[in-house]
């Protein structure tokens, strides 16, 4: 990180072209731009030098841009903004970050903007598996609010996604230089917080908690007209019950909350993992009302691919991958996947139902959930060897996750790779099983 010039007269910050000013603060601006090398828009955040230049608070904003500087390149999942350069002028610092398109939650908060109540909880897992992926980094992210989770939205306006952004805030578990202390927002901030004291998982869980009540609500947890008042509040003031503030609030949707918003940490979901599948739950055990989004969410696709053998190695972000690249399909009884003599283009993995493998019309194979069939496909070097030599038959409906090979290619190295070494597995074992019934014919049948 070098100092380079920022010119706004001639539309340039550094080496990227200026778009537009996407918005400001205090202390920043935040600007689109053009990073013509890579060919991508991206976001910058400029720090204010009149903020850096303030006698008490300007060092205390030098250390929030070396922290979010610290991780540039190092966040890698999908609902999380990833930090691509650093930039440490002399005059005005700023860092290049993902360009997301859309709004942030903030306008969501609004009594007469509230979005349904199962998409707020299908937000909320999504939140909570990337605050727990920060986590594992060794990042507690001290600022969740809805200002800083970001809404992707498809043309009608609808939400599609979420990511995380803003870590000026972040404090790093691993390093050594002193941070700052005693951040965040202060409708979001846990009680240990308000202390100074150093924070685990569970302050951030508490801020998520309090995004999650402001947007069922129309309301934050506390409100007061003082500082010393809401402060107050937070220490000592229970949350109003959600199921008191809008209608159609199970009282299962209240606990999850409230748990989160407990004053002691001791009393809150002990991981992120724990908080992400008490949301899941709520959905998975119709607790909240299905009106708005009809088909299968994201989160029960995730936690369907946690659960399959195939998967097993497959960490998390890897898993989203999944659930963003591959064509999900459902399948009826009797549906032949494949015909004996066709040429494959594509394998699928079943999450759900089963298949009956023919040769000769002969049963040969009985295949279940997390198992995959016409692999071949991808592995084959060559169009003979990707002709199919049985047909395979759904005996019970079956739900698939299905990519081709040019599919794959939009997939990360990583995640093939995790392909690669669940077919090797797929193949052991069916190697292991042909060997058993030459070997042991009356034992098999």
């Amino acid at each position: 990180m070098g100092g380079l010039d920022i010119d706004l007269d001639t539309g340039t910050i550094g080496k990227y072209r200026v778009i537009r000013k996407l918005g400001e603060g205090a202390t920043s601006e935040v600007f689109l731009c053009r990073d013509d090398f890579h060919d991508r828009d991206v976001a910058i955040k400029r720090v204010r030098s009149t903020a850096l230049g303030d006698a008490v608070d300007g060092p205390v904003y030098a250390r929030f841009f070396a922290a979010e500087a610290a991780l540039v390149g190092r966040l890698q999942h999908p609902n999380v903004v990833q930090i691509f350069d650093a930039v440490a002028d002399p005059v005005a610092p700023y860092v290049v970050m993902e360009y997301v398109p859309g709004t942030t939650l903030r306008g969501f908060c609004r009594p007469d903007q509230l979005l349904p109540l199962e998409l707020i909880v299908e937000i909320g897992f999504k939140c909570a598996m990337a605050l727990g992926y920060v986590y594992r980094q060794g990042l507690i992210h001290r600022d969740v609010k809805p200002a800083n989770i970001l809404a992707i939205t498809n043309a009608a306006g609808l939400i599609t996604d979420v990511k995380i952004s803003d870590f000026g805030s972040v404090l790093n578990l691993a390093a050594e230089s002193t941070q700052v202390h005693q951040v965040g927002s202060l409708a979001y901030m846990a009680p240990e917080q308000l202390d100074g004291a150093v924070p685990d998982c569970r302050a951030d869980i508490y801020g998520l908690g309090a995004v999650l009540y402001h947007l069922i609500a129309g309301r934050p947890p506390f409100e007061a007209s003082s500082q010393a008042v809401l402060m107050n509040q937070i220490y000592n003031v229970m949350p109003t019950a959600l199921s008191g503030l809008r209608a159609g609030v199970d009282k299962a949707v209240d606990d999850v909350v409230l748990r989160a918003l407990a004053k002691d940490p001791q009393d809150r979901y002990p991981n992120w993992d724990a908080f992400a599948q008490a949301l899941s739950g709520l959905i998975a055990e119709h607790k909240v009302p299905r009106g708005h989004i009809q088909g299968v969410l994201d989160s029960e696709r995730f936690n369907l691919l946690r659960s399959l053998d195939f998967f097993s190695s497959f960490g998390d972000v890897e898993l989203w991958e999944v659930v963003h690249r591959a064509k999900w399909q459902r399948f009826p009884f009797g549906h032949a996947l494949y015909r004996r003599g066709e040429e494959g283009r594509t394998f699928h993995i079943i999450a759900q139902g089963t298949v009956e493998v023919y040769r000769n019309s002969k049963r040969v194979a009985l295949l279940g959930a997390g198992t995959s069939v016409g692999e071949m496909a991808y592995l084959a070097p060559s169009p003979e060897l990707r002709r199919h030599s049985t047909d395979v038959v759904v005996t019970e409906a079956a739900t698939t996750i299905s990519f081709t090979p040019d599919s794959m290619l939009q997939l990360s190295p990583a995640c093939r790779h995790l392909f690669d070494e669940a077919f090797i597995r797929v193949l052991v074992r069916r190697l292991h099983a042909a060997h058993e019934a030459l070997a042991h014919p009356r034992r098999i049948m």
